[in-house]
């Protein structure tokens, strides 16, 4: 706790410094304020258009900006700070001349509250982003001074001026002169033509654009202006400019578009038709009416053909081997099985049958007739007529079987040659078709897409929208009043701390026992606080005796010489003190004084008993050794319980190391405000170089800690002490 109030007793000592300084900035951030430009800021939010979702529940629009990619809010950011989009704005506004008020401080811009209507028409763009100075003598007269030529110019209102750069006529705006009764028109004014490049970069330093968020298609238009009104109609004006240059932008790509789809229609449509003319004279030659079908009927047809093919085919084998068979065994016919399952004519059937029944028939008549019988020859003569018949007939259904199989080969080879040449056809009728079906699909699409062109300039709409106009702002941005008055009070303070560190760091001084402790190995054997009245400092210096005498400090026989590095540390009024003390506690006191101080104090010892005052400033001028001088001065002690010497300073180099050696006690002074740290260390290097004993210190003022304020009025009161005394007389 000790160390942390040790370490702002400084800052607690400069307070008032401190205070005074945040005053001071204060006052002078609240007079700044007055003089400063103000700045107003207004804002306009401006809803993008989600091209993927267009109107809701309207699916005519869904598809209407169907050239235009998904906005990007980064990018649409950058067109509304482009110089072309706020080159069309400006175009909508009177922003090309400034006109300002001349105060003796400041100037003001007066915009529609200016009391002349300025015309101008230059020859030369070095009349551009030039100053005028305008001086009115009267409500009739002025006088014109062009920065950019030098001409200085006598003229009235309503004159027409001629210039080396052009013309300029300036008439009174008598709409605003009767709107303020107490406006007083002699003045001194200044106004500028802006050219339309500084115009835009003016306008782009105070422009912010920024999205509201990443997500959400919302952008946030800022600008800032010395007048209200400007910023409210510029950043209103923006975003119209910006809606509308969307509208102009998609109608002529709409525009555009449609015209170049029409000349793209035209071509597809004169390459369909060839295609078609093409398509009709290759089936025309090659005689195709359906490729398919034609090629599907005769595939069927064939594959019929090689059916009643395969029938005959087997149908001839198996009669070409029961032809082989009856022609083997004809001798005994009826001996014969013959396998009829290839032939299986009725008639055959029953033909086999009736000469199975004649065989039976003879084979009866055998039984009672002989072979050479009438009846029995009749019935061989019948079963031979049914054999050669039967044969016969085998023969020549062989015959009409191979006939069969020769025709329908021929058949098969004459109908397979139809697919000659098939695959070809079919290629190139795939190749016209695909051809064809090209050029059907882009004259659609061109054609659908040609009408939604055609909807799309048609609807001269945008789906971006204002959903928070500017409005004229009446209270500042900048400078911030509050904040400007805060951080200079802020600043003030730190300032004044980082001041009063400075000079606690670069004065050095004693300021505390802490410091003479860490500095050296000399013990403290005082603190003497500031006393500023005589019963303080009598009833302190009774304690101090006190503690001095219980620390080993005091003896009696003892000379004790009271030293320190100047002047002002307060060695002579310890000296006054510390014998005053002694003397009422009945100790026989000599005080010795080297430099005099004590009678200019006023040190008057024949009031005081015990005490006795003896000056040796003579010995300064006497060349003496430390023996002969310690030998003079402890001969006092033989009359006297202690000697107190108030010794030279250590400055003066002259008696006071001398004295300190031949004393049995020395007590050096260190000032908490006064004496320099570095002394510390400075006596202690003398007490090791020249074996001073018995050294202590005291501190002088210890806890002293005057604040700057008391000791400026203090060190006034000083110096205006001789003045004073001067009036009083």
């Amino acid at each position: 706790m000790e160390e942390n109030l040790r370490l702002i007793k400084p800052y607690l000592r400069g307070f008032p410094l401190i205070l005074f300084a945040m005053i001071v900035a204060m006052l002078g951030a609240r007079k700044y304020l007055t003089y400063v430009t103000p700045m107003y800021e207004s804002t306009v939010k401006l809803k993008l258009a989600d091209v993927s979702e267009g109107v809701p529940s309207s699916n005519l629009f869904k598809d209407l900006d169907v050239f235009a990619t998904s906005n990007k809010i980064t990018a649409e950011i950058e067109v509304i700070k482009s110089s072309v989009l706020i080159n069309k704005v400006l175009d909508n506004l009177d922003f090309d001349l400034e006109v300002y008020r001349i105060g003796q401080v400041r100037k003001v811009e007066l915009y529609h509250q200016s009391p002349f209507i300025i015309q101008g028409k230059f020859t030369n763009p070095k009349a551009y982003d030039q100053r005028f100075l305008l001086q009115v003598h009267s409500l009739k007269k002025f006088t014109l001074t062009c920065s950019a030529s030098g001409e200085i110019k006598q003229g009235t209102f309503g004159q027409q001026l001629e210039l080396r750069y052009g013309q300029v006529t300036i008439s009174l705006n008598h709409s605003v002169i009767s709107a303020k009764t107490d406006f007083s028109l002699v003045d001194n004014y200044e106004f500028e033509f802006l050219s339309r490049e500084k115009l835009i970069r003016k306008i782009a330093t105070h422009l912010d654009v920024i999205a509201v968020d990443k997500d959400v298609a919302v952008i946030r238009i800022n600008f800032k202006s010395p007048v209200a009104e400007k910023a409210s109609r510029l950043v209103n004006q923006i975003a119209e400019s910006y809606i509308t240059d969307y509208i102009e932008t998609k109608y002529r790509a709409a525009q555009v578009t449609v015209r170049f789809l029409n000349d793209r229609i035209d071509e597809i449509a004169k390459r369909l038709d060839q295609s078609e003319e093409t398509i009709q004279r290759y089936r025309s030659d090659r005689d195709i009416i359906n490729i398919h079908q034609e090629t599907e009927t005769d595939l069927r047809k064939i594959a019929q053909l090689k059916i009643q093919f395969a029938n005959v085919k087997m149908n001839l084998s198996a009669i070409s081997e029961l032809d082989s068979y009856i022609q083997a065994g004809k001798s005994d016919f009826l001996a014969l099985a013959p396998n009829f399952e290839a032939f299986t004519d009725l008639l055959s059937t029953e033909i086999i049958k009736k000469m199975k029944q004649l065989q039976a028939d003879k084979k009866d008549l055998l039984i009672t007739f002989t072979p050479e019988d009438e009846r029995v020859k009749v019935i061989d003569s019948k079963i031979k007529d049914l054999s050669n018949y039967l044969i016969e007939s085998i023969g020549n259904t062989h015959k009409n079987l191979q006939t069969k199989h020769n025709r329908l080969e021929k058949e098969i080879e004459e109908a397979e040659k139809v697919f000659i040449g098939i695959p070809e056809k079919e290629k190139m009728l795939t190749i016209l078709n695909r051809e064809f079906e090209i050029y059907q699909r882009s004259y659609n699409f061109l054609n659908e897409k040609k009408i939604e062109a055609e909807i799309a300039q048609a609807a001269k709409i945008a789906f971006h929208r204002i959903i928070s106009p500017a409005l004229p702002s009446s209270v500042p941005v900048s400078p911030n009043r509050p904040i400007t008055i805060i951080v200079s009070s802020i600043l003030a303070m730190i300032g004044s701390i980082l001041f009063i560190l400075f000079i606690h760091l670069a004065k050095a001084k004693v300021n505390d026992g802490y410091t003479i402790e860490k500095n050296s190995l000399i013990p403290i054997a005082a603190q003497t606080p500031y006393l500023p009245n005589t019963k303080q400092r009598e009833v302190h210096f009774l304690r101090e005796v006190i503690q001095l005498e219980m620390k080993g400090v005091l003896e009696n026989k003892k000379m004790i010489a009271i030293s320190s590095g100047s002047h002002q540390e307060g060695k002579t009024f310890h000296v006054e003190n510390l014998a005053k003390a002694f003397a009422l506690q009945g100790r026989k006191v000599l005080v010795i004084d080297l430099n005099d101080p004590l009678v200019k104090r006023g040190f008057a010892p024949s009031i005081e008993s015990n005490l006795d005052y003896l000056t040796l400033s003579q010995l300064k001028s006497r060349h003496l050794t430390k023996v002969s001088v310690e030998e003079y001065l402890k001969s006092f002690l033989n009359d006297y319980q202690l000697i107190l010497v108030d010794n030279e300073p250590l400055e003066s180099e002259t008696l006071g190391l001398m004295m300190m050696g031949c004393a049995d006690v020395n007590l050096f002074i260190l000032d908490s405000r006064k004496t320099p740290a570095r002394q510390i260390e400075k006596i202690g290097l003398l007490q090791k170089e020249f074996s001073l004993p018995h050294v202590w210190f005291v501190l002088n003022r210890a806890g002293y800690n005057p604040n700057i304020l008391f000791e400026v009025c203090t060190w006034i009161t000083q110096i205006t002490k001789p003045l004073r005394s001067a009036i009083k007389k």
